[in-house]
């Protein structure tokens, strides 16, 4: 299994002229506009890379970008790639173990999602503190690879608690009003009826997408520090059946992203 990975791994490592990136970042819909924060060195297409998905959504734009945000080296994940494009969790996944062993320690998530907490609005910015896994495949059923990471990880603090801290800091300093929050990952692609938004409330989260988890499972499996952002770009509940399309919710990202450029400028900036 290790030597799946070694043909992107090597591609991408001819390509890092200047050092292994501190940092990879992922952007979800929307949320592109943080690309434009990074000081290019290299910009790789997807297609170009060996063995690399290709990404299939509007607003996931399907490039690496290596460079500096904050004077600090990062590779800047334009598009990431979801489970109901009908990837496996393995193809999901994959560059993420690319990443790691690439030396690659750190990774910044974000993503947008529907919230169902009552205290908040479209255009909050959720910092994920945990998860639920509602995947009907899970990124690590199979043979374990020792190589990456043990067969059972250890999951109580998925979401590093430095970063957490840094962010949180990061907002009272910028005066952003950062939620917090705890996000719950479902197949999709269908948005959620209102008995499920009630459903996921039920069940202790406070905002729901369709991504994130896997990601988040296969970096704390290889010992990756993780910091997650949630753009809330929807609210839903049994007593909330505004229709939702996907253009709302690039424009509510759209809306939010100057927080969350501060807040990722803020992190990478402290660590």
């Amino acid at each position: 299994m290790f030597s799946d990975f070694k043909r992107a791994t090597d591609f991408l490592a001819s390509k890092l002229t200047q050092g292994t990136p501190e940092f990879a970042i992922v952007l979800g819909s929307g949320l592109s506009k943080l690309k434009d924060e990074v000081d290019p060195i290299e910009i790789i297409p997807y297609e170009e890379i060996p063995d690399f998905p290709q990404t299939t959504v509007q607003g996931h734009h399907g490039t690496l970008i290596y460079g500096k945000i904050e004077g600090k080296l990062v590779l800047l994940m334009s598009g990431r790639f979801h489970y109901y494009e009908g990837y496996n969790m393995q193809q999901v996944t994959f560059p993420f173990r690319v990443f790691h062993l690439l030396g690659i320690k750190n990774l910044i998530v974000s993503n947008a999602s529907g919230g169902v907490n009552p205290d908040f609005q479209v255009g909050d910015v959720m910092l994920i503190r945990d998860h639920i896994n509602l995947f009907p495949e899970h990124p690590l059923r199979g043979k374990n690879d020792e190589n990456l990471g043990p067969r059972f990880p250890e999951m109580s603090a998925a979401y590093d608690k430095e970063f957490i801290q840094i962010l949180q800091e990061t907002a009272e300093k910028e005066g952003i009003s950062l939620k917090s929050g705890v996000y719950l990952g479902l197949q999709g692609p269908t948005f959620e009826t209102p008995a499920e938004y009630g459903m996921i409330r039920i069940l202790g989260a406070d905002a729901v997408g369709m991504s994130t988890v896997p990601e988040v499972i296969v970096a704390r499996h290889q010992g990756m520090r993780v910091a997650a952002l949630s753009v809330i770009t929807d609210l839903g509940g049994p007593e909330i059946a505004i229709p939702v399309s996907h253009e709302e919710v690039l424009n509510a990202a759209n809306v939010a992203m100057p927080q969350v450029i501060r807040l990722v400028k803020g992190l990478i900036g402290s660590v």
